[in-house]
């Protein structure tokens, strides 16, 4: 069985969807499916078992996991960037990971866990994924300090050898419906195109940044998963490594892109930030490749303008935006 904690949310569900196209369906999915609309991403997907997180971690706390794992790829977080309660973010973030961890490399067990590009703070020392960077980093918000501590106590405890953790950068793509003011700008920009015909990007306050000069490293959730998929594949690979394409692009790219999508003629408008947003703000990140290519993974990435495309003519102008085969839960 392969455990993938947060199964239901976005990274977790399309992973499982990558998982299902590979023929495999004896997974485990664990997450808080709460009131939302996060149940959608499951029901065209296929998988064996279902648990809440605060049950699934009371198996493993009792040694009582009632099936065999072979993997387990967590990535199961609390992912809101401006979340202001730090025990929350500790106990879900640091605990329970660390919790996992322990019960998975006490039984040989492959583990994988989703680290973020948060770690990297306001991008000063850069986006090195190298050990002896990722212990000097200092992150600007509680979420990214919840990361960094995992990656820290990863390092500490001698366990480099035997993990894998990923520093995702900015995802989008399919299945991240569920995820509020998290979603990413595509979503919310097709929305805003439709509805008034434009797009609503941050002005910048810096002046070596234009307005909507502002640069990240886009990358697809699809291309994420693939090499999710080949780390379960080579199990001889460890260590904590970078994800997103390696090319940072700005937010006007990223608009001019969707508008293409949409064969709209781009209309932008550039608005102030929400209060203390501006401090915490990353202006530049682009992450550094070099570490996970050495591995032999194969990086193939989408073109921005190829997964802007992909993503908003197969699935956020159609009338079934989800990933998945048959509605199939056994």
């Amino acid at each position: 069985m392969i455990v993938v904690t947060g199964g239901a949310g976005f990274i977790g569900s399309a992973l499982t969807w990558r998982l299902n196209r590979e023929g495999i369906e004896d997974i485990c999915l664990v997450d808080r499916l709460g009131k939302g609309e996060k149940w959608k991403n499951l029901v065209k997907l296929k998988y064996r078992e279902y648990y809440h997180k605060d049950e699934f971690l009371r198996l493993i706390k009792e040694n009582a996991v009632p099936f065999s794992v072979e993997a387990v790829v967590h990535l199961g977080a609390c992912s809101n960037t401006m979340e202001k309660d730090a025990d929350y973010l500790w106990e879900n973030n640091v605990r329970y990971s660390q919790y996992l961890a322990r019960w998975a490399l006490d039984r040989g067990v492959r583990f994988i866990y989703a680290s973020s590009a948060a770690t990297y703070g306001d991008g000063r020392k850069g986006f090195s994924d190298r050990d002896e960077i990722t212990r000097t980093l200092k992150p600007i918000n509680m979420y990214g300090y919840s990361k960094q501590v995992f990656d820290l106590w990863v390092l500490e405890q001698g366990l480099i050898q035997s993990v894998v953790g990923i520093k995702f950068f900015n995802v989008f793509g399919p299945n991240e419906y569920h995820k509020g003011e998290m979603r990413s700008v595509v979503h919310k920009a097709v929305g805003q195109i439709l509805s008034e015909g434009k797009v609503k990007l941050f002005r910048s306050y810096r002046a070596d940044y234009a307005d909507g000069g502002q640069m990240r490293d886009f990358v697809y959730v699809k291309d994420c998963v693939n090499v999710l998929i080949w780390l379960l594949e080579n199990q001889r690979v460890t260590g904590i490594f970078n994800l997103g394409t390696g090319k940072a692009r700005t937010w006007n790219d990223l608009a001019f892109a969707i508008f293409s999508a949409l064969e709209r003629e781009p209309v932008i408008e550039y608005v102030d930030m929400p209060p203390g947003l501006e401090k915490q703000y990353q202006y530049f990140t682009e992450a550094q490749m070099e570490k996970l290519r050495e591995t032999g993974c194969p990086l193939s990435f989408f073109s921005l303008e190829e997964a802007v495309h992909d993503y908003v003519r197969c699935y956020l102008v159609t009338d079934d935006p989800y990933l998945g085969g048959e509605n199939t839960h056994q």
